[in-house]
């Protein structure tokens, strides 16, 4: 397919302002370590399933996120990926990107990723009329928006100088130590913030497939 906020942005996990559109699977779901989205192009996804053990998140845009409320970081602990994000409405084009996909289900269900999600300013920093032709094109979409989903809960030591898979198949590169950690050629403003099923790190730039 766990958040604090870049340069006044509130940031969460992965997706946001449809909290009505975002619904959690039930418990069999998540337990389950294969999941098919028949909705999102017939796409698979397995994943291990990674107990998630206590860490503050970091990053200087994780000062906006809330104290207390579904919003705060315990309370997206909570919740699966694709919802817990909805809770934030920092992430709405993202959000509207993954439901337009149909891959709220393949989020919610996956047991145990991490998640790459890029802020409402990172897709602005992508012309008009190249995002309104991608958000159009169900296929383009989906191979972008799962090339931010790998298997596993990373963490920042994980980061350091890694290469994975994606869900989409090609790679991406992270590289970095401390607090500042790079994706490709993104920069990680808010990290390794906990959802029920997700390990998610807040990027300033949507991340490119080259297949």
């Amino acid at each position: 397919m766990n958040i604090r906020h870049a340069a006044g942005l509130p940031i969460l996990a992965m997706a946001c302002a449809m909290a009505v559109a975002l619904t959690g699977t039930g418990p069999a779901a998540l337990a389950s370590t294969r999941h098919t989205d028949t909705a999102a192009s017939g796409v698979t996804w397995s994943a291990a399933a990674q107990p998630m053990t206590a860490r503050r998140p970091f990053g200087a845009a994780c000062s906006a996120v809330p104290r207390t409320g579904k919003g705060s970081f315990t309370g997206m602990a909570a919740d699966p990926v694709a919802t817990a994000a909805s809770h934030n409405p920092a992430l709405s084009t993202l959000v509207a990107a993954v439901k337009k996909a149909g891959l709220v289900d393949t989020l919610n269900g996956a047991d145990g990723i991490t998640v790459f999600a890029p802020t409402n300013q990172a897709f602005a920093k992508i012309p008009k009329m190249t995002l309104a032709k991608v958000l159009a094109d169900k296929k383009m979409l989906t191979s972008i928006l799962t090339y931010h989903v790998v298997a596993g809960r990373k963490t920042p030591d994980d980061l350091r100088r890694g290469r994975f898979t994606t869900l989409q198949g090609s790679t991406v590169a992270t590289r970095g130590s401390g607090t500042a950690y790079a994706v490709n050629n993104a920069r990680v403003v808010c990290g390794d913030v906990a959802t029920r099923n997700a390990t998610v790190y807040i990027i300033d730039t949507v991340l490119m497939p080259k297949k």
